[in-house]
């Protein structure tokens, strides 16, 4: 993901780890309990690309839906 700002595109940006048709951005960890700056992390994603949605997923569980 390019970062822009004003009339400036820097493409050595952000690494997004899955975004479905332009609007959904998936974001994978694998760590031992997640916390506020993985949040953070996706929200960022979330701001700078303009998507509605987005999802914060830990495989670091049994069940994914914990």
């Amino acid at each position: 993901m390019p970062i822009k700002f004003e009339e400036v595109i820097l493409d050595c940006g952000y690494r997004v780890d899955l975004l479905v048709e332009k609007k959904l951005n998936i974001e994978l960890k694998s760590v031992e309990s997640l916390n506020d700056i993985h949040l953070a992390q996706t929200l960022t994603y979330l701001k700078l690309g303009n998507y509605k949605l987005g999802l914060l997923i830990s495989f670091n569980e049994v069940l994914l839906k914990k």
